[in-house]
């Protein structure tokens, strides 16, 4: 996946959770932050941030806050990017198949369905941005939603459906992944029910710069 024109700038504040000011090229300029997450680890005041340019001129801000430097690391935090990242993947290792995006489940729109002739597989994407030297979690703030996904991913494969969460970890040289059991133990307690149920759980780590992420290998799952 790759982006438009990308600059480097330095991170100042966050109002609210939809912008952010930053310091572009010596200027305070006012970007829209492309994760309504909490990413308080990540955007700290003078972190190296990277924005892309937007499209459309008459859009209230003109750069999208795509990628943040923590440290030696890269991490990108466009929460756009792992539903993306995962189509092109999955297109790449099985050309054959049909992909149905925003699939409707049960009371769900899941990500993905996946059809090949032997059945369906129903994917619901999560992008992972919190990491501690190397060891990656998710989610970094409560999630109903995400917790209830994962119900019905249990209910598919009762149903007799195959049934994954992928993890996409948006950063490279990940080593595990796990639940975030201090920040939200109902997805963690429903992140192993569905392991149990027969849900398969997989993480994946990518290749990150500036200006590009793609999917590169898997990661060790930790329930």
């Amino acid at each position: 996946m790759q982006y438009g024109e990308v600059r480097q700038a330095h991170f100042l504040e966050r109002p609210n959770r939809f912008i952010a000011h930053v310091e572009l090229e010596g200027e305070t300029v006012v970007c829209h932050v492309k994760n309504t997450g909490r990413c308080r680890e990540l955007l700290v005041r003078g972190a190296t941030v990277y924005l892309e340019r937007g499209t459309n001129p008459a859009r209230r801000t003109a750069w999208d806050l795509i990628a943040v430097e923590k440290g030696h690391r890269l991490i990108n935090m466009d929460a756009q990017a792992p539903n993306r990242i995962f189509a092109q993947w999955i297109h790449q290792q099985e050309p054959e198949i049909t992909v149905h995006p925003e699939y409707r489940y049960g009371d769900s729109r899941l990500d993905f369905c996946l059809e090949r002739p032997e059945g369906l597989q129903l994917v619901e994407v999560k992008g992972v941005t919190l990491e501690q030297d190397g060891h990656c979690r998710f989610p970094d703030a409560p999630t109903e939603r995400g917790t209830r996904h994962l119900h019905e991913l249990i209910r598919a494969v009762e149903e007799g459906y195959q049934a994954t969460a992928f993890f996409v970890i948006q950063m490279e040289n990940a080593l595990d992944f796990a639940p975030n059991d201090d920040t939200d133990p109902a997805f963690g307690q429903a992140l192993r029910q569905a392991a149990r149920a027969g849900v398969e759980i997989a993480a994946y780590s990518c290749r990150v710069t500036p200006g590009s992420i793609e999917m590169d290998r898997p990661v060790p799952v930790l329930l």
